[in-house]
């Protein structure tokens, strides 16, 4: 969404050739020819040899393979292409053309390392020696010199990106929250998440059955003809057993949830919604004195899979949304009956490339959620729905909510949390600026699809979120932790 064209194209490519030798069974045979097929050369096609690009290439394909790209893995889910990020400028301190070559020289004797030495026309800055302790800017009477942050280091909201002496970047697994922001936002593509499309792939060939579970944020991503209906039936041209839209997760969520929110606000209890995984990961690891205010509520993910395993206990379930925290949600948090794998659009888009399957217009027959369930995927959704429930099932209290719509504001409502001067009663927590549908894999940007999105909600019937679950067997597993 937000990388170069170039970028996504080589992106798409890798994870296509992938998913189709998976299906084709010849991976392990075609693997180590596939960058040279890609990138035949001689000719490079953006970077400066063929042969970098094909060892891009091969990085690429571990990820999609469900490995780290590199020789060590630390388990993140999110993972830097150390190929590719070698061609980031490497100095985070730059003199710009405001530097008046005075003859102080303020910044030459803020410099402690002898980083800084003076050039004909303004001073020059030795990036292997630099620190990047930021005193020469600090310094500068003119302020000629500029601290340029890489995009990836900018966009990651928990300070979980520095670079190592090479000037390659390094993503502290211990601070990382796996929300992916930093992954379309690098413009040479050198950072990238781990996949599942081998485990998918090989559950579709084996004798299990195969669930696809949709998210919510789906709907407008591409176009308002494309409804869950065209999705359920490409999703069983693939070779899934069907298909269920994790909105009626978002309605089964959101009774669990409610009856917390009714519970916690008559003892007086602040508590925090659990629906975001990078969220979750969020409080875990920045703000773990505020763990037991998380609800105990699983999300809509991994109710819909525990209700499809509750009733086919072989099944294989799959997540297909924008999110990439969501795989982390699958290989981190270790939650019993959650889903197996959890997919982009990117990536399912591969696999049916690979199977020869479009998405196709079709009629908005489909629906298995309220409209509430279907809104789970944008900012100040689950708020609705919950105040909506506790309207439908007469626990109405007068609550009120601080809906952290982005990273930023995430992290100011755990940190007055944490202070005790929160005054509101609860905390939404969604770390994409606009919920699930501001995703760092949407298909489309949110402003964009929102037309689109709206009309196909609309056209949703008016079910209650209560009425909706008494068609499922809500007795037969459970929503919590």
């Amino acid at each position: 969404m937000f990388a170069d064209e170039n970028v996504i194209k080589i992106k798409h490519e890798v994870l296509f050739q992938v998913a189709k030798h998976a299906f084709e069974g010849d991976l392990e045979e075609k693997r180590d020819f596939l960058p040279a097929e890609i990138i035949p050369g001689p000719t490079p096609q953006f970077r400066c040899c063929v042969y970098k690009e094909r060892e891009i290439i091969r990085q690429r394909i571990r990820l999609v393979e469900g490995k780290a790209p590199g020789c060590t893995d630390d388990g993140n889910i999110v993972q830097v292409i150390s190929s590719a990020c070698e061609d980031c400028p490497i100095s985070s301190y730059v003199v710009t053309d405001n530097c008046q070559n005075c003859l102080g020289k303020a910044c030459i004797n803020a410099c402690r390392f002898g980083a800084i030495s003076a050039g004909e026309t303004r001073s020059k800055i030795d990036p292997n020696k630099c620190k990047e302790c930021g005193l020469c800017a600090k310094s500068c009477p003119y302020n000629a010199i500029a601290h340029l942050k890489r995009p990836c280091k900018f966009a990651c909201p928990v300070d979980a990106i520095t670079y190592n002496e090479n000037g390659i970047s390094v993503i502290d697994e211990k601070k990382c929250i796996r929300c992916g922001l930093c992954i379309h936002k690098c413009p040479f593509g050198a950072i990238g998440s781990k996949t599942f499309i081998i485990d998918v792939i090989n559950a579709l060939k084996s004798d299990r059955p195969v669930y696809a579970m949709l998210a919510p944020a789906t709907e407008g991503q591409f176009g308002e003809k494309i409804t869950m209906e065209s999705w359920r039936n490409a999703m069983k041209k693939i070779g899934f057993d069907d298909m269920v839209e994790v909105g009626l997760g978002g309605d089964m969520t959101t009774a669990s949830e409610g009856d917390e929110w009714a519970a916690a606000y008559k003892e007086g209890k602040k508590k925090t919604t659990s629906c975001c995984p990078a969220f979750v990961n969020m409080v875990r690891k920045h703000f773990p004195e505020l763990n037991d205010n998380v609800s105990t509520t699983v999300s809509p993910m991994c109710g819909v899979s525990r209700m499809i395993k509750a009733k086919y206990p072989d099944a294989y379930t799959v997540f297909i949304g924008p999110c990439i925290s969501k795989k982390s949600e699958v290989a981190d948090h270790k939650i019993q009956g959650n889903a197996d794998a959890a997919l982009t659009y990117s990536e399912i888009r591969a696999i049916m490339r690979a199977k020869g399957v479009e998405l196709e217009p079709s009629e908005n027959e489909y629906q298995e959620s309220s409209v509430f369930g279907k809104r789970f995927g944008n900012s100040g959704g689950v708020t609705n729905a919950v105040l909506q429930y506790l309207k439908e099932t007469d626990q109405e209290i007068e609550a009120t909510i601080f809906k952290a719509n982005g990273a930023a504001e995430c992290k100011k409502g755990l940190l007055l949390m944490k202070s005790g001067r929160l005054p509101e009663d609860f905390i939404e927590g969604m770390i994409c600026e606009g919920g699930c549908v501001g995703g760092p894999s949407s298909y489309e940007e949110q402003l964009k699809a929102r037309n689109a999105r709206d009309k196909l909600i609309d056209q949703a019937d008016t079910r209650r979120i209560t009425d909706n679950l008494k068609n499922y067997a809500m007795d037969s597993f459970s929503m919590h932790r």
